[in-house]
């Protein structure tokens, strides 16, 4: 079911238009160093036809708080134009207890955040979820318990890590918990060097493997590419099991860096148009009506149409990191053409106002509208032949009715 699961994913993901090289800059320590995992990055990913440019800052043993005064890493977030910007947390500080954690790294990485997006708007902020040591750390093992087995560990990690890319408004690729995954269902792979903490050649292609398919929100399962050292074996089983926890919860590891949907519906009113923004993960919004009018940029406009016709109405949704979706829809508008639209004999319904009501009796069956003068649906109502009906206003006033093809004003007042 768990394989299952990410494949019906894999088939709803929308197509990405990779439109020249893409340039990664990795902010991190001896775990993003240890053999070259940018480089080894940079390989699956033309092996898959993608082109990236990396650079990292990676002095061993840095912390969030080192890179935030450090001169190369500053530089190297100016220089701007990044496309994506990961971050790195020393391995064993986002373990710690959640009260250690709010004072040792999340001012930091706020700050490293807050300097990326200044220099870089448009970049996605990826934070580097890592893994627990391979017996829990027991050098800190007496201050906090939980961080004395590799479970209690890997499971600090993952809380932390998914605590800074929310707070961040950034996304994760989640390293951690697929060496988790594939350390309990493949033991006899080695992730590890013997210190038991940095990566093994296996560990580092993992790691690399899950930042293709996190970043490039692709499946990396059918990569050629493999470093001396991973066997033609295990780099498919790590690649399986990238592709199945990277896509099984996308949207957990992608909650801010993730692909705007652009969806919406809308309700025809004559030739008023009430329309309905449902889009997900999205910011901004540019309306094009079809009908030659300005871009409408409000969430869930309000737009009437001066003739009849077929309009091709898109919607762009624009997301945190400046990607967009667009989607297509072509709406109908069949304007009224006078008072026999629908029987000859028909005849406008009889009303009765009082204060904030209006009661009218009818002679067709049809569908009843009452709309502000702004061209706001008040309410709408399914009428039947020979009854009455009564509609409530919000407040007194003149407003528009439409009722089948007959339309008019009426004057609500005490």
């Amino acid at each position: 079911m768990f394989r299952l699961r990410y494949l019906l994913i894999l088939c709803l993901l929308p197509s990405l238009l990779w439109a020249g090289p893409k340039r990664v800059l990795f902010i991190g320590n001896s775990y993003t160093y240890a053999n070259d995992l940018p480089g080894t990055f940079k390989g699956i990913a033309l092996s898959l036809g993608d082109t990236v440019y990396t650079s990292s800052v990676a002095p061993g043993g840095f912390t969030f708080n080192q890179h935030s005064v450090y001169a190369a890493t500053l530089d190297s977030i100016r220089l701007g134009n990044w496309d994506f910007v990961v971050l790195q947390e020393q391995s064993q500080i986002p373990a710690f207890s959640p009260g250690q954690v709010q004072n040792d790294c999340v001012p930091y990485a706020k700050r490293l955040s807050d300097s990326i997006r200044t220099h870089n708007p448009c970049a996605e902020i990826v934070f580097f979820m890592t893994w627990g040591r391979k017996n829990g750390d027991a050098s800190n093992c007496a201050n906090y318990p939980p961080i004395c087995t590799y479970a209690g560990m890997q499971q600090g990690l993952y809380n932390s890590y998914l605590m800074l890319s929310d707070s961040n408004q950034a996304s994760c690729s989640p390293v951690g918990a697929v060496w988790r995954v594939l350390r309990n269902l493949y033991p006899t792979i080695e992730l590890y060097s013997p210190d038991e903490s940095h990566p093994a050649i296996t560990g580092t292609y993992l790691a690399a493997c899950t930042f293709y398919s996190s970043l490039f929100r692709k499946p990396v399962i059918s990569s050629q590419y493999s470093p001396g050292g991973v066997g033609t074996s295990d780099g498919y089983t790590i690649r399986q099991t990238v592709d199945a926890v990277v896509f099984d919860s996308l949207e957990t590891w992608q909650m801010h860096g993730y692909l705007p949907k652009a969806q919406f519906t809308h309700n025809i009113v004559g030739a008023t148009v009430n329309f309905t923004n449902t889009s997900l993960r999205a910011t901004q919004y540019q309306w094009d009506f079809g009908d030659g009018s300005a871009m409408n940029s409000s969430t869930s406009p309000i737009h009437t149409y001066t003739s009849a016709g077929n309009y091709v109405v898109s919607l762009t949704a624009i997301g945190e990191t400046c990607q967009e979706a667009t989607i297509v829809d072509t709406i109908t508008i069949q304007m009224a053409s006078g008072i026999n639209t629908i029987s000859p004999n028909m005849a406008p319904p009889v009303m009765v106002v009082g204060n904030q009501t209006i009661t009218a009796s009818f002679q067709e069956t049809g569908r009843w509208y009452l709309y502000s003068l702004q061209g706001q649906c008040i309410a709408s109502l399914d009428v039947q032949q020979g009854k009455t009906y009564t509609l409530h206003v919000p407040v007194n006033g003149i407003y528009l009715w439409q009722w089948n093809g007959l339309r008019g004003k009426v004057w609500i007042k005490e």
